[in-house]
């Protein structure tokens, strides 16, 4: 049986991408792969995926709190609502990844994300409805969202745990 948390075993061995780095254990650990349930944080996902892209996770996790503050906590409805202004506030933050392109896909996505949740009650019912065929899904997340590549889709796919997280063997959640 697979130990519920780190702290249930001494020394643990962790997916080699997470070792090293306390934040990266922490969010291997407790984060990744593990079933998102709240708007906020499938939001919140969505977008760090997508500022991901071309660089290391280890930078956008370093970044976080920055990210969190420039986008209200990721709150989908504040967001929605930025403005030129807001951009370029956010352009000025070196704690964050300085993306013009990623800045703005994050305020489109967050108008397309509370469509999707307002069709469905809530995003977790989307996601719930949707085959669980990667490749469907990859399509299906392109469509939906902008600068939403299938690495990308996929990448916030196992991040939320929607489809399954590919630990190394010799991890201890593997």
């Amino acid at each position: 049986m697979t130990p519920r948390t780190r702290k249930d075993i001494p020394n643990p061995t962790r997916c080699t991408w997470a070792e090293g780095d306390p934040v990266m254990e922490k969010y291997h650990d407790e984060e990744w792969g593990f079933l998102v349930r709240t708007t906020r944080k499938h939001f919140e996902q969505l977008t760090l995926e997508i500022f991901q892209a071309g660089l290391s996770w280890r930078t956008i996790l370093h970044k976080r709190e920055a990210f969190r503050k420039e986008f209200v906590g990721f709150a989908p409805e504040k967001v929605a609502r930025f403005t030129g202004k807001d951009i370029e506030r956010i352009m000025g933050n070196p704690g964050v990844v300085r993306n013009r392109k990623k800045i703005e896909a994050a305020i489109e996505n967050a108008g397309r994300f509370l469509a999707i949740k307002k069709e469905h009650g809530s995003f977790n019912r989307y996601l719930a409805s949707l085959p669980d065929d990667l490749p469907a899904l990859q399509k299906i997340f392109r469509q939906e969202f902008v600068f939403m590549g299938p690495k990308i889709a996929e990448a916030y796919l196992e991040s939320v745990g929607r489809i399954p997280a590919p630990h190394d063997p010799r991890c201890w959640r593997a």
